[in-house]
Order: C-alpha cells, then structure tokens, then sequence
C-alpha cells in the first residue's frame, strides 16, 4: 500500500495498493517499506485479489509471459511444459491456453488434477514415465525447471518447432547456431518491457485467465526457512513473505 508519494507523483496516491516487479535484479530486498519511482514496473492490484496473491503473480508469470509473448503462439498448435507446477511452469500452461494452445504438462502424478485445473488437456507424470520418449511432436517445447537440453528434446519438434528452457547459457549458444541452420531451431529471449509484461498478466487476471498458484507462506522473521524450503526443489508454484 502507497503509504506516502512525493510532490511530483501523479501515477499513485496514499491508499493505493500495488504490485511491481523490478526484473531479474529484484527490488533489492525483503522489507516492511520500500522506496520505488512511479516510472517503475508497477500498477494498482486488480480489484478482489489480496496482496500474497498479488505478490505470486509477479515473477514467474513475468518471465513466462516475455517468452509466449514473443513467441506469439496460434491457436491449435501444440506445446509440451516440462516442470508445469513451477511458479514459471504454472503461468506458461495458463498463458498458452489464453492463445488457444493444446498443452501437454509434465508434472508429479499428485499433481496432475491442479495441473488439469489450470488449462492442461494432458498429463504425464515423470515419476512413471520420462517425458522425452513421448511420441507426439510439438510446435514448443517449454522447459519452465531447466532440467532437459534442445538434444534430448529435439525430436519430439516439428519440423519448425521451437525449443525454449530456463537454462540461459546452453540457448544462447544454441540458439544462434541453429538460426543459421534453419529448422528445428532454440529460442532464448532475456526478459524486457518489464511494465508491458506486468499489464499484460494484469489483464488475464481481471478477465480471470489467470489465477497465482501458492504452495505456502512464511512471515517475515522465518524467511530464513522460506528459502530452505525452496532450495529443496519441491514447491509448488509460489513461496511468499506474508509481511503481518
């Protein structure tokens, strides 16, 4: 909540309740009070939405939006989310299905109905079966853990699909070796237009395309054991401080 603004604001009020995001560089901490410039990635809370939801919609919606947005999918095609109970994972089977997309998500068998509840028209559980031996193709590939290389997923594209993961520095390589040889191709954008990407996830939520997926909350004086948790690789969705 806006708590005080300076003489010049005129995006912001005392009262407002925001959200924002400032990129792969965070806003720099976790604090009670924060002092941010209105020209930053940030907006008003859609109406009905508390502030621990607002806060999961945030980053990893973020960085699965700059991809899809980009990638600009149609309608009918078909993409396959590796890690599809991931904070990115979760909002990529959401946004693809705003374009109309078949998905397919790989996620843990527990998981599979909160997986099907967010838009997916196919599980496949990798405890019981690895997900790259599947024997459809598809337009995309998401990889949303990082855990599987172009290599291994290369077959299951189409002609000109498109490979994408979390892991950066295997696609950037990748990716400019294979638009020179055409075809099957990776594709690794770094985040921009943080505020366009924050609007763009604030539209889905207010037409209620979109929903935040929460595994738990810590408040502020446990946030030692909130990153614990998390280094251990096997939430769901979103952790969050809940400042009380």
């Amino acid at each position: 909540m806006i708590e005080a603004v300076g003489a010049g604001v005129t995006a912001f009020k005392v009262g407002d309740k925001v959200m924002g995001f400032e990129g792969m560089r965070g806003c720099g901490s976790h604090a009670h009070y924060l002092t941010i410039p209105e020209t930053r990635a940030i907006m008003t809370i859609p109406e009905g939405l508390t502030y621990e939801e607002a806060a999961a919609c945030l980053e990893g919606a973020f960085y699965a939006a700059s991809g899809i947005r980009y990638l600009k999918p149609k309608e009918g095609q078909k993409a396959l989310v590796n890690g599809a109970t991931g904070a990115i994972g979760s909002a990529t089977v959401q946004i693809l299905k705003t374009y109309g997309v078949q998905v397919t998500a790989v996620c843990r068998g527990e998981h599979a109905e909160l997986v099907r509840s967010l838009g997916a028209d196919r599980i496949i559980d990798y405890t019981r079966e690895d997900f790259t031996k599947d024997n459809e193709q598809y337009d995309y590939v998401f990889d949303s853990v990082g855990k599987s290389t172009f290599k291994r997923c290369k077959h299951l594209l189409k002609r000109r699909g498109i490979y994408t993961s979390t892991d950066g520095f295997e696609n950037l390589y990748l990716q400019l070796f294979n638009f020179l040889r055409g075809g099957k191709r990776v594709v690794f954008l770094p985040p921009n237009d943080t505020l366009g990407g924050l609007h763009f996830i604030k539209t889905l939520i207010e037409r209620g395309s979109f929903r935040p997926v929460i595994d738990r909350q810590y408040p502020l004086e446990r946030i030692a054991d909130a990153y614990t948790y998390v280094a251990e690789g096997k939430k769901v969705g979103n952790v969050i401080i809940a400042m009380n």
